[in-house]
Formats: C-alpha cells, sequence, structure tokens
C-alpha cells in the first residue's frame, strides 16, 4: 500500500513504523475472514483492511470523522488477523497508532471516562473495595510451603486479579512451590502498562513499564530463572515490550532481555515434570484468549497440556474468535462485546461441558456472566482441592 506522509510526520518514529506497516499490506483481504466484528457487521470499515485505510487517512491528511472513531473503537485488537495475514502486518502496533492519533479528538466524555477507568483499575485500594461484591474465584486450597530445590521465578500477580480471582495466583504459587520453584510475586501496585497503553496513554504506560523493566532486570541479574504471566493479556504486553522503544533507547535492550525471559505459565509448565501434580477425570471446554493464540503465537499450547495430563477436552468451533471481552472493551463496546460473548458461549457449551476453563481473567470474568457453567483459569485444574469441582 503507497503511502504519501507529510514530512513533519513522516520523519519521526511513529511516521516511519506506520509507512513500514502500510506498506506491507497488499490489500489481499484475508484478514476480514477472520474479523470478529466484520463477522457481526458486514462493514468493511469494521474489518482490519478498512481500519487500515482510516489510519492511513488520517495520517496522510489529518481526517478522521466521528465515524472514524467508532470504526477503530470497535476493533477488539485480538490479533486474529496477524495470524491470518499472509504479508505479516503489525496491525496492532498500527491500530496503537491510530489510537494515539485520535485520542484528542474524542468528545470529552469519552476522555473524561477513559481517564476514570484507568485510575480506578490502577489503583488498588479502590478496587479491593468491590471484592465483596466481584470476587469469582476465592482461595480454596491451603499453602504449599516446600523447600526450593531448582530456582527463583517471578509470578506476575496482576492489578485486579489478586481480587478479582485470587485462586489463580494462589494455586500458581501451589504447583510452582510443588515443582521445586522459590516464587517470588509483584506487589498489585506492579501493572504491565496496557490498561494505559491500549487507552492511548502512551506517557503513563511507559513509566510503569521503564520502572518494571528496572525492577525486573535486576532480579534476574541476582539468579531470576523466569518470569510467569497467569494472565495472558499481562504476558503479551510484557513480550511486546520491546516494540514500544526505539533501537538506540537504552531501554530497548532491557525490554528484549526481560521479554525473553517471560512466559506463559502453560509455556513454562509443559517443560516441566508434571507428574506429581493432581488430575482430574472431567469433561471441559477450553476457550483460547486472543493473546495466547493470536497475541503470544502459542495456539494449541494449553489445549495439549490439558489432554497430555488426562482431560477430556470438548471440540470447540471458531475457537479463533474472540469472547468480547479484550480488557476494556467490554466496557466501553458493551453491545458488541455481549454479541461475541453470546456466540462464543454457545460454541463453548455444545458437547455439555462440566467446566469451562481458560488463560486470561478477561475472558474468565466476561463467558462467566453469559453461562451458568463454572468457568475457572485451567490452572486451577491442578488444586488439590476437592472443593474446586464443586459448583
Amino acid at each position: 500500500m503507497q503511502t504519501k506522509l507529510p514530512k513533519a510526520l513522516a520523519n519521526t518514529a511513529h511516521g516511519k513504523k506506520a509507512a513500514d506497516i502500510l506498506s506491507s499490506c497488499v490489500h489481499c483481504g484475508f484478514c476480514l475472514a477472520t474479523c470478529p466484528t466484520y463477522q457481526l457487521t458486514g462493514n468493511e470499515l469494521d474489518s482490519p483492511r478498512g481500519r487500515i485505510y482510516l489510519i492511513k487517512s488520517a495520517l496522510e491528511d489529518n481526517q478522521f470523522s466521528p465515524s472514524s472513531i467508532k470504526h477503530l473503537d470497535r476493533c477488539l485488537t485480538c490479533r486474529s488477523c496477524e495470524t491470518t495475514c499472509p504479508s505479516g502486518v503489525k496491525y496492532s502496533e498500527l491500530v496503537g497508532i491510530g489510537r494515539e492519533l485520535i485520542e484528542n479528538k474524542r468528545p470529552i466524555w469519552q476522555k473524561v471516562a477513559r481517564y476514570g477507568l484507568r485510575q480506578f483499575l490502577s489503583k488498588p485500594a479502590l478496587v479491593n473495595l468491590t471484592k465483596p461484591f466481584t470476587q469469582h474465584s476465592a482461595i480454596q486450597s491451603p499453602v504449599i510451603e516446600r523447600l526450593a530445590t531448582k530456582g527463583r521465578v517471578l509470578l506476575l500477580t496482576g492489578c485486579v486479579q489478586p481480587t478479582l480471582t485470587p485462586n489463580t495466583n494462589h494455586t500458581t504459587k501451589n504447583v510452582l512451590t510443588t515443582l521445586g520453584y522459590q516464587v517470588e510475586q509483584t506487589s498489585q501496585q506492579s501493572c504491565c502498562g496496557a490498561l494505559d497503553h491500549h487507552t492511548s496513554a502512551s506517557t503513563t504506560a511507559l513509566i510503569k513499564i521503564k520502572d518494571n523493566l528496572d525492577k525486573w532486570l535486576a532480579l534476574i541479574e541476582s539468579g531470576l530463572e523466569m518470569i510467569i504471566s497467569t494472565a495472558s493479556g499481562c504476558g503479551v504486553m510484557v513480550k511486546d515490550y520491546p516494540t514500544l522503544f526505539e533501537t538506540d533507547d537504552a531501554y530497548y535492550q532491557k525490554a528484549i532481555t526481560i521479554s525473553k525471559h517471560t512466559k506463559d505459565i502453560a509455556e513454562f509448565l509443559v517443560e516441566q515434570d508434571l507428574s506429581s501434580l493432581p488430575k482430574k477425570k472431567v469433561k471441559i471446554a477450553y476457550h483460547a484468549p486472543c493473546t495466547l493464540q493470536h497475541g503470544q503465537k502459542l495456539p494449541n499450547l494449553v489445549e495439549g497440556l490439558l489432554t497430555k495430563l488426562g482431560y477430556e477436552l470438548t471440540p470447540i468451533t471458531d475457537s479463533h474468535l474472540c469472547c468480547g471481552s479484550a480488557g476494556t472493551y467490554s466496557i466501553f463496546e458493551p453491545s458488541t462485546s455481549k454479541q461475541l460473548r453470546d456466540n462464543k458461549v454457545e460454541n463453548l457449551t455444545q458437547s455439555q461441558p462440566e467446566l469451562i476453563v481458560t488463560s486470561n481473567i478477561g475472558c474468565q470474568l466476561h463467558i462467566s456472566k453469559g453461562t451458568g457453567i463454572p468457568v475457572k483459569h485451567w490452572i486451577e485444574l491442578l488444586d488439590c482441592s476437592a472443593a474446586l469441582m464443586e459448583v
């Protein structure tokens, strides 16, 4: 795709990156077949190819109407199009540039709403006040204490996961301890930066990201073996840290190091001897989060691991499509989000599973609102507590 960016923009880092991404798109339209929002609306402006044209127009002519903002906001950034694209278009990076470009063009009420949500979710003291009303998965087993024989790992606890689904972090720590690892945890205040980054608060995001890079690099230099994420949304954000810095930035190499030392919990466990962990014979449906299968490029990883552990997995129609959660998407685009959730729940439950499991807290909470079947993080299957399967 040919571009004619204004010279003032073309010479900037964002302009050069945008031009490179735009030029890699060959208009083939393969992305339309796998885009969740295009499947719902049939409007090409709600497809990756259509949004690429909108961003191109905004970059070249500074033309971006309220309607254009609407179509760009409808994008889930699920990255299914990136999995499908034969040209390797880095669509998610281009959308980030486009969203940052339009942020100042938003109506004031949108700016206030987005700012307010960022402030609320980034303050654990406020989030924790909601615990009596919002907690989904309480801790269900005692803490396992065992002498570490293998090494140290850092568990990313997340901003809201300790409040809403604390059993995920608790079980993960027990599993890793059982396998012989010493587990350290980030504080609830240590946000990965995804919330700010995906709502175009890039300056705030970079402050948090640089702080993480400095702290985590020091731990790695002191012998930390791995950084482990149980929320695939946080995991893909950390793995993508290098894309946020220019190669001559001092933080670029730090980001490369941290990215290489970060793994999803399934990615880490697949290399371990899991014979000491409990197993249950139960029929489950697994929802693969977009951030794991498309963002981190780890399709079929959890499914293979669970099958190896002896679980019966039901087949899922359109398993590549988003459930509609997508971080704050379900809050700002509730109608589209609900449609996608209802479609996903129908596909997940068609084989009547006893349990639905996933790899991301956002998907877990979102899907649970659309079904009476229990929805858990898959790591909770390895919890020793018999209470896990009680419904």
